[in-house]
């Protein structure tokens, strides 16, 4: 889990929003956003899960090949997937597919913010 979120953290122009619980004690949830558009949920308690934005064709054959890839939330099951992180899932097949959901969620910025977010990685 740390390191995972290690790894969403260095992406360039991620901002984390944490989902506070109503009690106020610490977050469930981090949303991981790359210029205000979502690519990552990180479930830091409970079961520890990770939802990463996906091609479509891509997660029906991750469905079928992992039994920790599946869809637990509220999200397009076509275009969203459910990392179980302490499944059959390995931590570098999880990386790549957070990379994936970033790069997937940057292809649709406008002009605009890829501009700013490239002027962010210099």
């Amino acid at each position: 889990m740390a390191a995972l979120k290690a790894y969403l953290d260095k992406k360039t122009g991620v901002t984390v929003n944490p989902l506070v619980p109503p009690r106020g004690s610490s977050p469930n949830v981090l949303l991981y956003k790359v210029m205000g558009k979502m690519f990552a949920v990180l479930f830091v308690r409970g079961a520890e899960n990770v939802v990463l934005k996906c091609d479509p064709y891509l997660a029906e054959i991750l469905r079928g090949k992992y039994a920790g890839i599946g869809h637990r939330t509220h999200l397009d099951r076509r275009h969203w997937i459910a990392v179980s992180l302490d499944a059959d899932v390995p931590l570098k097949e999880v990386k790549w597919l957070a990379t994936q959901s970033y790069d997937l969620v940057r292809s649709g910025l406008t002009r605009k913010q890829k501009a700013d977010l490239a002027a962010l990685d210099n």
